[in-house]
């Protein structure tokens, strides 16, 4: 097994952040800094991270948590606000998220110590779909603007990719997109004229948020984590 595909199993990062981790000469294998992301190991071999020696695979978990607003989609905080880790059992585990949501929006989010699924579901070209309700402010959204989010819109980072939307009340939509741009939504939505005063993600590739409650999380079975993997394949 490569070295960074070790680090990433062994609950350490991503597999991109393990090759930095690497590259930051942080690793030893068998006493002897390593540099080489590629370099082949195995379980019987010693490897440390920042002299920590790892114990091999960590099991695979991935949770579906019902992020509550003003919760931050990180690991850690510096200045010591709540995070999405702590609302799940980390049971010794290394977990992130995957992806982000703002500390303002609310819904599904992923979290994992699978470095290399995490980064799968994230990385552009695979394009796994987010859906998001959307309750908007101004009046009542026209057929026009539904148009123009479906066809794509010019933001200040460049044009959008056609969006899937609907309208289920006069002011709330439910928008799917594939791009993971930052607070992306609610820029597409200022753009029409509709500010966002309320942000829910109601599903993730193929997994919905269900009847997860504000703070709610479940541990994914494994027909789920299958569906997440062909979402990628």
């Amino acid at each position: 097994m490569r070295l960074a595909k070790f680090l990433a199993h062994a609950g350490v990062a991503s597999r991109r952040g393990a090759e930095a981790v690497i590259a930051a000469g942080r690793v030893t294998v068998a006493g002897r800094v390593v540099t080489d992301p590629a370099l082949d190991v195995g379980e019987s071999d010693e490897i440390a991270v920042d002299g920590r020696t790892l114990k091999g695979a960590e099991p695979r978990v991935v949770y579906a948590l019902n992020k509550p607003l003003g919760v931050l989609s990180t690991a850690k905080d510096t200045h010591g606000r709540r995070t999405v880790v702590e609302l799940v059992p980390q049971r010794g585990l290394r977990l992130y998220p995957v992806g982000r949501l703002d500390s303002d929006s609310t819904g599904l989010i992923l979290l994992t110590n699978d470095g290399e699924l995490a980064n799968l579901l994230t990385h552009p070209r695979f394009e796994v779909t987010k859906t998001y309700v959307a309750e908007l402010a101004g009046p009542p959204v026209t057929d026009r603007t539904l148009r123009r989010l479906r066809e794509g819109l010019e933001l200040e980072d460049g044009p959008t990719a056609p969006a899937r939307v609907r309208r289920l009340a006069p002011r709330t939509l439910e928008l799917t997109i594939h791009e993971g741009r930052n607070r992306q939504v609610r820029r597409m939505c200022e753009a029409v004229g509709h500010p966002v005063t309320s942000l829910q993600r109601t599903a993730f590739g193929p997994l919905g948020i269900g009847g997860l409650a504000p703070g709610g999380w479940r541990l994914l079975e494994e027909a789920e984590l299958e569906r997440l993997r062909a979402a990628v394949l």
